[in-house]
């Protein structure tokens, strides 16, 4: 194996991006597969034994370092500059010598997304990308149903200030240990800091950081890293990657660009496949039986290294690998298999409403879903205090966990099926439609979603804030429209996507809250944002139950299958 360590990638502006190439030994004119990251151009950058594999098969790869991070020249804000920085590389190495002109990119994450970026600049030489477990809106990414991610704080906090300090001579954690270290003192201080906006830790450092929370979800700003209405401009193969417990904007990212791709290429829609595991985030990920605490089974787990270079060897070198592959492949949780189609949604999805019933006579039981709407006039209320928030007891962990414990609590209201009776299989996005009012003039509404056996365990279903909605954003826009006091609004959900056999015996349940911290922003309650305010107020939130103002849950029903 040749290697070329520390390679000078020249940008139009002229800043030199530095990339690891790693090439076959005998030489010679082979395809080229790119990652480029923000978090160090090594070798371990790529996945397990990927760069070695590769190479076998005859594949020069590259690692880069984007711009302004570690070896590469240039100011760093994040994917601002990826699309047209990503072009310039593929089509760099598309030209050199040891290149045959034909390049795959792959990575997940960032690395994912900046392939997205630089796809829709159309760069010729790009033949096919494996962009796993990202994005597809900023409204989803930067925010989860008006609300802001808080985990871009702990992002920012571990894996990006402290090379920008280095570069910047600025104070602070200048490496991995340093940043522990000062998350151990400093973490829960600064997650719970307001507003968000005066935060010190990343003044001088990440300007970026104060900016993007000046804009909304849906703010035409955001247009320079939005894919809706580009996959026109996208001519390479892609397979799209992600899982079940992935951030909570991957599962929707993987399926929102893989049909946003079917339909802007009909009818060649054949260079474009999804696959979604029961996996939580990370090219590890991918290979294990196990998210978080539940064991699904050896089926569960896939090699990504293999996956990646099978899709490129038919996509790039044009060899006959995976040509009969069906275009999805989903992994249905509770029967612990794999289940192909030809088209998603899947065939045969009807819409299953089930109605939220009004409490019963105690204050934490009676609530049901059903298949009719509630038959007497109720409220189920909700206690949220900002200033002591509904706490996840997993602490934002992502995978699957037992959350039985979780009832009880007056900060949630649940709901429950009957038993079921057959086997009942779920695959695709759930929504729902709540009838809401509040004494308080905004607030966030959590749903999330749970497989409760007969042995009472109780297994989410998706990663928590999939499903997520701040009232204020209810009208979908960039604009925010307060709940008056006493009025009942229509909250409108979309997610999360899942994909789950029910076996007989076991139950659905549905829980609300209005909070779920650590890791998205806690709505202050008072109408303000806590972007500029730290004010506070504890307050109501009642669903209601009757005809006129009925609460739904909408299950995307399939035949059971066991392919």
């Amino acid at each position: 194996m040749l290697v070329d360590s520390a390679v000078p990638v020249p940008m139009r502006d002229g800043v030199m991006l530095l990339a690891h190439v790693w090439r076959p030994a005998a030489g010679g004119r082979v395809p080229v597969l790119i990652t480029r990251t923000p978090y160090g151009r090594g070798e371990d950058a790529t996945g397990p034994d990927f760069v070695r594999q590769a190479v076998a098969r005859g594949y020069a790869v590259m690692v880069q370092d984007v711009r302004g991070r570690y070896g590469s020249g240039g100011e760093y804000e994040p994917y601002r500059h990826e699309g047209q920085d990503g072009y310039d590389t593929i089509e760099w190495a598309g030209r050199q010598p040891w290149s045959n002109g034909s390049v795959g990119t792959f990575g997940l994450s960032y690395p994912g997304a900046v392939q997205w970026l630089a796809a829709v600049e159309r760069p010729p030489a790009l033949k096919a990308m494996v962009p796993a477990m990202t994005y597809a809106t900023p409204e989803s990414f930067w925010y989860s149903g008006g609300v802001w991610d808080g985990s871009w704080l702990d992002w920012t906090w571990w894996n990006i200030a402290p090379d920008l300090r280095r570069r910047l001579d600025r104070p602070g954690p200048r490496t991995d240990h340093e940043a522990a270290a000062a998350w151990e003192r400093n973490g829960e201080r600064a997650r719970r800091h307001r507003p968000l906006l005066t935060l010190p830790d990343f003044q001088g450092v990440a300007p970026w950081y104060y900016e993007w929370m000046r804009h909304p979800p849906r703010d035409p700003w955001w247009s320079w890293a939005a894919l809706e209405g580009r996959y026109d401009q996208v001519g390479a193969a892609v397979l799209n990657l992600s899982g079940w417990f992935d951030e909570p904007y991957g599962p929707a990212g993987a399926v929102t660009n893989y049909t946003g791709l079917v339909q802007a290429r009909q009818p060649g829609a054949s260079r474009t496949r999804l696959i979604l595991g029961a996996w939580t985030h990370g090219v590890d990920a991918v290979g294990q039986v196990k998210a978080g605490d539940r064991d699904f089974g050896p089926d569960a787990a896939i090699d990504y290294t293999s996956t990646v270079l099978r899709w490129m060897d038919r996509q790039v070198k044009g060899m006959e690998s995976g040509e009969g592959d069906p275009p999805v492949r989903i992994f249905v949780m509770g029967a612990n298999r794999w289940r192909t189609s030809d088209t998603w949604p899947i065939p045969g999805t009807e819409a299953d409403t089930l109605y939220l019933q009004p409490p019963g006579d105690s204050a934490m039981a009676g609530r049901l879903l059903t298949r009719v709407p509630a038959a007497r006039e109720g409220e189920s209320v909700i206690h949220s205090d900002p200033a002591e928030p509904l706490r996840d007891p997993f602490n934002g962990g992502y995978g699957a966990h037992d959350f039985r414990a979780l009832p009880g609590h007056s900060e949630l209201v649940v709901f429950e099926s009957a038993p079921f009776a057959v086997p009942y299989e779920v695959i695709g996005e759930l929504a729902a439609e709540l009838a809401v009012s509040a004494s308080v003039p905004d607030f966030d509404l959590w749903l999330q979603v749970y497989d409760v056996g007969p042995d009472s365990t109780a297994w989410n279903l998706a990663s928590a804030g999939t499903a997520l909605l701040r009232a204020s954003y209810r009208d979908g826009g960039p604009e925010r429209r307060l709940v008056p006091e006493g009025e009942v609004a229509r909250l409108r959900f979309r997610g999360p996507l899942t994909a789950n056999r029910f076996l007989p015996g076991h139950r659905l349940r549905v829980v609300l809250s209005g909070a779920f911290a650590p890791l998205f922003s806690v709505n202050p309650q008072t109408g303000e944002q806590e972007f500029e305010s730290a004010q506070t107020r504890a307050g109501d939130i009642r669903i209601q139950h009757s005809a006129e103002h009925a609460s739904w849950i909408v299950l995307p029903e399939v035949p059971p299958a066991s392919n």
